[in-house]
C-alpha cells in the first residue's frame, strides 16, 4: 500500500511508529524550579554527536496544566538540565508506570517505587539503579511543525555506569538487556548481539 500522511492511512492504527522501530527509550528525569522531580519515558530519543557527546529527545503531546507541552519540557525550560536514564528489561513495569498522565505534582520516582540518586554535574535526580545515566545541559529546544512537538538537545556533562554493566572495559548490553519501543503497545528486548567490521577498518 501507499498513503499520504495528510490523507490518512485507513488502517485501524497509525503504522508510523511501528515502521520506525525499534527505538531506544530515553527515561528522562527533570526537576522543576520548584524542586518537584519528574520521570517519564520518551521513545523519540537518540545520541546525535560524539564530540562533545550530545543526545536529543522529542516530546509530542501536551498537558492542560503545562502551557502546550508536558512536564519534562516545561521543567527543562525552567532549569536547563535533564538526565537520561537507560531502561533495562527488569525495569519495564516501573518505566511503564512513569508513562501515565500524572499531574505535575506527582513524583514518578515515588509512584513507581524507584530509588533516586543525585546527579553529579546538574541539579537533577536520576534512577539510582539504571544501567547508565547521562547528565545533560540543554543546548537548544526546537519547536517542530505541529501543535505540541518539541525536540530537546543536550550536551552530556556526566556519565554514570552501573559497575556490573562493565565487562572487560566494555559497556556490555547483554548484562542488562536494553528495552526498546516498537509500535502500538509493543516493546522489544535486546538479547542477541553480534559484531560487524566496517570496510577499511
Amino acid at each position: 500500500m501507499f498513503y499520504l500522511p495528510e490523507d490518512g492511512h485507513n488502517l485501524p492504527h497509525n503504522p508510523f511508529s511501528a515502521i520506525v522501530s525499534p527505538r531506544p527509550i530515553g527515561w528522562i528525569a527533570t526537576r522543576g524550579a520548584d524542586g518537584q522531580d519528574n520521570l517519564a519515558p520518551y521513545s523519540f530519543f537518540n545520541a546525535v554527536a560524539y564530540t562533545p557527546p550530545q543526545v536529543m529527545f522529542a516530546s509530542t503531546s501536551a498537558k492542560a496544566d503545562r502551557n502546550g507541552t508536558k512536564d519534562s519540557v516545561a521543567n527543562i525550560r525552567e532549569t536547563g538540565v535533564f538526565a537520561v536514564n537507560i531502561v533495562e528489561y527488569a525495569m519495564r513495569d516501573m518505566m511503564n508506570e512513569t508513562s501515565g498522565p500524572w499531574d505535575r505534582d506527582t513524583d514518578e520516582f515515588t509512584k513507581a517505587g524507584i530509588i533516586k540518586a543525585d546527579c553529579a554535574t546538574i541539579a537533577c535526580a536520576r534512577v539510582a539503579d539504571a544501567p547508565a545515566t547521562l547528565e545533560c545541559k540543554v543546548t537548544q529546544i526546537v519547536a517542530l511543525p505541529g501543535e505540541a512537538n518539541f525536540a530537546v538537545f543536550g550536551e552530556v556533562t556526566g556519565v554514570h555506569i552501573r559497575d556490573n554493566c562493565l565487562v572487560d572495559g566494555i559497556f556490555d548490553v547483554t548484562t542488562f538487556n536494553p528495552l526498546s519501543r516498537l509500535g502500538y503497545r509493543d516493546y522489544a528486548v535486546v538479547r542477541d548481539v553480534f559484531s560487524l567490521t566496517r570496510p577499511g577498518e
